[in-house]
C-alpha cells in the first residue's frame, strides 16, 4: 500500500489526544457530579441510561475519524491497467562531439550550450520518440528512440568529446548512421521523421550530399543548428578538469575553430528544414519548436500502463458506517413499568 498524501496522516495523532479528552472529561464530569447528588438520586436522573451504548458511540466516532484520515491521505492498493495514447513524431538529434566543441566562443562552451538547449527542447516534448546520435569521424547511437525522457537526459548528460575514437568531423557518417536508426523503426505510424543536426560546421568527410539524398528519399526532414561564432576561437585541452594548453597542429601552431554555417544551411536548405544558429548564450532554438509543432503527429501504439489503485472509497464507506453508529446507536434501555414504579419509591 501506498498514500497519495501522506502528510494527512499525522492528523491521526488526534485521535488520542480527543480520547484522553474525553477520559479527563467524563471523571470530572463524574466527581462534579459526586459532589452534587448521591447515588440514588443520581440513578433515577439518568434513569435507563446505558454506559456501553454510549462507549459503542463514541468509539463509533473515533472509528468514522480514523477512517476518513485514511481516505484522505489517499491510500492505493494493487494495480489498474490503463491505456495511454501517445502522439508526436519521431526525432533523432545529431550532436557533433569532436574536439572543436570544446571551444569556449559560447559560454561555457559550444557543446555544453548544445546540451542544455537540447534539454531545454526535452522539457517542451509531450509523446514525440526521441534518439540521441553523436558523432565525429564516426557516428555512433548514444540512445535509440524513445519515448522514455529521463533515459535520454542521462545519454545526453553523458556526451563528451573525449568519449569518441575520432576527432575529426564526418558529416557523411553521421547522415548515414541517422538513415540506419530511422529504418530501424518498427512501429509503422503517419508520424514526421525529423533529423536535428546540431554541430560547429566544420566537416573533414568526402562530402554530405548522399547522406541527405538518402534521408530526403525516406521522408526525413533535416534543421541543421550552427553552434559557435565567426570569429571562432582555440580549442582547449583538458586533463583530469584542469586546461593544459590548446591543440596544435602538426608545425605547433595552435588551431582556431569558427563556425562553419554555409555547410549546416545547406544540409538544412536540402533536407526541407530551415537552419538556426546560436552565436551566444541567449541565443535559444526556439524557432525550432514552433516549426516542430506544424509538422504532422501520428499516434504510436498504445501503452499499457501499471499503476497503484486508488481505495479512498472503501475508507470512506467504512467511515460513514462508523459514523452512523456514533448518531444512531442508542445509549439507553427501555426499563418496565415495574422498574420505574420501583425507582420513584
Amino acid at each position: 500500500m501506498i498514500w497519495e498524501n501522506s502528510t494527512y496522516l499525522w492528523l491521526l495523532l488526534l485521535i488520542p489526544v480527543i480520547w484522553g479528552l474525553y477520559w479527563w472529561l467524563r471523571v470530572a464530569r463524574h466527581k462534579h457530579r459526586k459532589e452534587l447528588f448521591d447515588d440514588r438520586l443520581l440513578s433515577l436522573l439518568r434513569l435507563n441510561f446505558w454506559k456501553t451504548g454510549d462507549r459503542i458511540r463514541f468509539f463509533s466516532f473515533l472509528g468514522a475519524l480514523f477512517f476518513f484520515i485514511l481516505a484522505l491521505a489517499g491510500p492505493k492498493i494493487g494495480t489498474e491497467i490503463r491505456e495511454v495514447e501517445r502522439t508526436g513524431v519521431n526525432m533523432l538529434i545529431a550532436m557533433d562531439l569532436s574536439r572543436s566543441m570544446n571551444v569556449e566562443d559560447i559560454s561555457p562552451s559550444r557543446l555544453e550550450k548544445a546540451k542544455f538547449e537540447v534539454n531545454r527542447l526535452i522539457d517542451r516534448l509531450e509523446g514525440d520518440k526521441v534518439g540521441l546520435l553523436v558523432f565525429t569521424g564516426q557516428a555512433f547511437v548514444q540512445s535509440p528512440m524513445t519515448l522514455d525522457y529521463s533515459a535520454l537526459r542521462l545519454y545526453l548528460d553523458i556526451a563528451r568529446t573525449d568519449q569518441m575514437p575520432s576527432s575529426t568531423t564526418n558529416f557523411q557518417a553521421a547522415l548515414l548512421k541517422a538513415e540506419e536508426a530511422f529504418q530501424s523503426i518498427e512501429e509503422e505510424t503517419d508520424a514526421a521523421n525529423v533529423l536535428l543536426f546540431m554541430a560547429d560546421g566544420e566537416d573533414h568527410g568526402p562530402g554530405y550530399q548522399e547522406g541527405v539524398e538518402r534521408l530526403n528519399s525516406m521522408g526525413v526532414t533535416i534543421f541543421s543548428v550552427g553552434i559557435g561564432t565567426e570569429q571562432g576561437g582555440r580549442i582547449p585541452v583538458y586533463e583530469n578538469g584542469s586546461l593544459r594548453g590548446y591543440h596544435r597542429d602538426n608545425q605547433g601552431n595552435v588551431v582556431e575553430s569558427s563556425l562553419v554555417s554555409s555547410t549546416l544551411r545547406d544540409i538544412a536548405t536540402q533536407g526541407g528544414g530551415n537552419y538556426y544558429e546560436i552565436n551566444g548564450g541567449s541565443d535559444t532554438i526556439e524557432p525550432f519548436l514552433s516549426r516542430l509543432d506544424e509538422l504532422e503527429r501520428g499516434e504510436f501504439s498504445s501503452q499499457e500502463f501499471a499503476n497503484y489503485k486508488n481505495r479512498y472509497q472503501l475508507m470512506v464507506i467504512i467511515g460513514m458506517l462508523f459514523l452512523s453508529l456514533s448518531l444512531f446507536f442508542p445509549d439507553f434501555t427501555l426499563g418496565s413499568d415495574e422498574t420505574s414504579n420501583h425507582a420513584f419509591t
